[in-house]
């Protein structure tokens, strides 16, 4: 495993108890917070900065940028997704390739594609879709011809992720949050 990069996630001096422990449940049925490695929390704390600095330079427009807020019930929401979807890849959290969008009515942006850590060859691919409050949009959609040039806009609690190995020809995964 050195030599891919990525640190092992178990150890590998466990009993023969814990072997036969781990034997009779699936993975799915484990508690995924013993799943979480602690380097895996620290960097998704990492790449949630990221991703707040990535929305308040957001262009939704072709001349305009707009401060995005995501409210913390939303990043709670992504950070616990990103770790959970993180979990069952090879080199965890590092690995991934995050594709950061925004659905501004029937269309949708893209706002910055983020690698979780830059030293580690990506292993699967997040594409993380953030909605716009709809509540707020169209009371403030006519604003943007004359409103100011970063005018801040706050995102729904709702989001998709769908995740693509890149390893592999599995098929993608679609969640909706």
């Amino acid at each position: 495993l050195e030599a891919s990069g990525c640190e092992s996630l178990g150890s590998a001096s466990g009993s023969e108890g814990d072997a036969e422990f781990a034997e009779g449940i699936s993975l799915p049925d484990m508690d995924l917070e013993l799943l979480h490695d602690p380097e895996d929390e620290l960097l998704c704390a990492s790449l949630m900065d990221e991703v707040q600095a990535t929305l308040c330079r957001a262009p939704l427009g072709s001349k305009r940028c707009s401060r995005l807020l995501m409210p913390a019930q939303l990043q709670a929401q992504v950070r616990t997704e990103l770790l959970r979807l993180a979990c069952s890849e090879p080199c965890g959290l590092r690995g991934a390739l995050l594709d950061l969008c925004v659905e501004h009515g029937k269309a949708c942006h893209d706002v910055g594609h983020i690698a979780a850590d830059p030293a580690v060859v990506p292993t699967f691919q997040l594409t993380l879709v953030l909605r716009l409050d709809s509540r707020l949009w169209p009371k403030i959609q006519g604003l943007f011809a004359s409103g100011p040039a970063f005018a801040p806009l706050k995102l729904s609690t709702g989001f998709r992720v769908m995740k693509k190995k890149l390893y592999s020809s599995e098929q993608l995964l679609i969640e909706e949050c």
